[in-house]
C-alpha cells in the first residue's frame, strides 16, 4: 500500500478514510483495514485506516471510550507495521507528538475545532491535520482553525465537513457548504456518516439514519469534494462506539463504486466545460 501524501488530496482520485468509529480489539482493527484496504484498492481509493483510540466526547460516562493512549498507539503502530495510512483523534494538545509518531494524519474532533493550543500542537508535528468543522461553525469560519495551523508553518489541512446542529438532536448538510470550505484553499472532505448521526438522540448515546449516507456522499461527490470518510463496521447493531450511524462493511463495495463513477462523470463534466465555454453575444 502506498503511504498517504498531502498530494494525494489534490488529485483527481477520491481519497477514502475508513474503519471502525475506535478501537474495540487489535485483532478487530487488523480485519476490518485488510478488508477495506482490498475494497478501496478493487475501486481505486488512496485508503487510510481511521479508528479512535479514545472517544473523549462520548454522550454518557458508562459508554466505551477505547483502550486510551498507550494501548492505542500500541495496536496502531501494529497496523503502521503493515504499511497502512493511519488517522486518528487528538483531544489534548499534549497527546499530539506521541500520536504524530504512529500516524500519518492527526484528526481534530468536531467539538475541539476552535482550540488553539490543540490546533497549534498538531500544526507543529509536521503531520497532515484533518480538521472536522465542529456543528457549530459556519462553513465560511473555518478557515480560522485552518489558519491556526498553517501559523505553525504547516499548511498540510484538510477541512472535514460532518453535518451542521438543526434544533435539537438533529444534523443537516448545506451542500453549498462545501464549495464555500473549498473557497479556504483547503482539500475538503465529507464526513457521510457522522452527517447522518442524530446526536444523543438515542437517551444515553446517539442515534443515525444510515440510510441517508450514500445519498448525501453522492451529493458530495457531485460538488467536488477532495474525500470521502466514512465509519464502516461489520457488524453495526453491536459496534461499541456510533453503530447507529456506521455503513456496514457488505455495503461498501457498491458504495465506492458509485462514488467513483460519480467521480468520474463531475470531472468528464467540468472537462468539457473547460473545453467548451458558454458562448455570449
Amino acid at each position: 500500500m502506498a503511504m498517504i501524501q498531502f498530494a494525494d488530496f489534490k488529485a483527481q482520485e477520491l481519497v477514502l478514510m475508513a474503519g471502525p468509529c475506535v478501537i474495540e480489539s487489535e485483532e478487530h482493527v487488523h480485519r476490518m483495514g485488510k478488508t477495506i484496504a482490498a475494497i478501496a484498492a478493487a475501486e481505486g481509493f488512496p485508503y487510510i485506516f481511521k479508528a479512535s483510540f479514545d472517544k473523549a466526547n462520548r454522550t454518557s460516562a458508562n459508554n466505551f471510550r477505547g483502550p486510551g493512549l498507550t494501548e492505542g498507539l500500541r495496536i496502531l503502530a501494529g497496523m503502521k507495521a503493515e504499511g497502512y495510512s493511519l488517522v486518528t483523534d487528538i483531544h489534548e494538545a499534549s497527546q499530539a507528538a506521541a500520536v504524530a509518531e504512529v500516524v500519518d494524519i492527526l484528526q481534530i474532533p468536531a467539538f475541539l475545532c476552535r482550540q488553539t493550543d490543540l490546533l497549534h500542537e498538531a500544526g507543529r508535528t509536521g503531520r497532515i491535520v484533518n480538521v472536522k468543522k465542529g456543528q457549530f461553525v459556519a462553513p465560511h469560519d473555518i478557515r480560522h482553525a485552518a489558519d491556526k495551523v498553517a501559523s505553525t508553518g504547516n499548511h498540510q489541512v484538510v477541512l472535514t465537513e460532518r453535518g451542521s446542529s438543526f434544533g435539537y438532536n438533529n444534523l443537516v448538510v448545506d451542500m453549498r457548504g462545501l464549495r464555500i470550505m473549498a473557497d479556504t484553499g483547503y482539500p475538503v472532505v465529507f464526513d457521510a456518516t457522522h452527517s447522518v448521526q442524530i446526536p444523543s438522540g438515542a437517551g444515553g448515546t446517539s442515534g443515525g439514519q444510515p440510510r441517508f449516507i450514500e445519498p448525501l456522499a453522492s451529493a458530495a461527490v457531485a460538488v467536488g469534494v477532495k474525500g470521502i470518510f466514512v465509519e464502516v463496521h461489520d457488524d453495526p447493531a453491536h459496534a461499541l462506539s456510533d453503530g447507529a450511524n456506521a455503513l456496514h462493511l457488505d455495503l461498501l463495495p457498491a458504495f465506492l463504486r458509485r462514488l467513483r463513477l460519480l467521480n468520474e462523470a463531475r470531472l468528464a463534466a467540468d472537462s468539457f466545460s473547460t473545453q467548451n465555454p458558454p458562448v455570449t453575444s
